[in-house]
């Protein structure tokens, strides 16, 4: 359920204030914030309904964690491969939201085995 309201609340901002985090990113291109705003709205619905789900899918868990493990890989990749390009503050944002995805699938995958 954390990562399901988290990522809905960061998706939500994206979206809605997506000219703010181009700027603070220094860039002027506000358009992929959008893209990923929508994204993790659309990926934290899915999530808050895994996590009602009685009983939790675990198709669908092992889903979310997949996901969570890609977002946290492209985070990396897209970090060192922007660097040049955005804003030191763009970068650790980027690093520090895969660390807080990382222990989203860490959780996950710990508790999974419970369900």
């Amino acid at each position: 359920m954390i990562n399901a309201v988290s990522s809905g609340i960061t998706g939500v901002l994206l979206a809605l204030k997506s000219d703010i985090v181009a700027t603070l990113f220094k860039t002027n291109n506000a358009v992929p914030f959008v893209w990923v705003g929508d994204f993790l709205i659309l990926f934290s619905l899915f999530v808050f309904l895994t996590a009602i789900k009685n009983p939790i899918h675990k198709g669908w868990v092992k889903l979310i964690i997949g996901v969570d493990i890609s977002w946290v890989l492209s985070s990396i990749f897209i970090s060192a491969w922007l660097f040049p390009s955005i804003s030191m503050v763009g970068s650790i944002t980027i690093l520090a939201v895969a660390g807080w995805v990382g222990l989203m699938a860490y959780l996950q995958t710990k508790t999974q085995h419970q369900i």
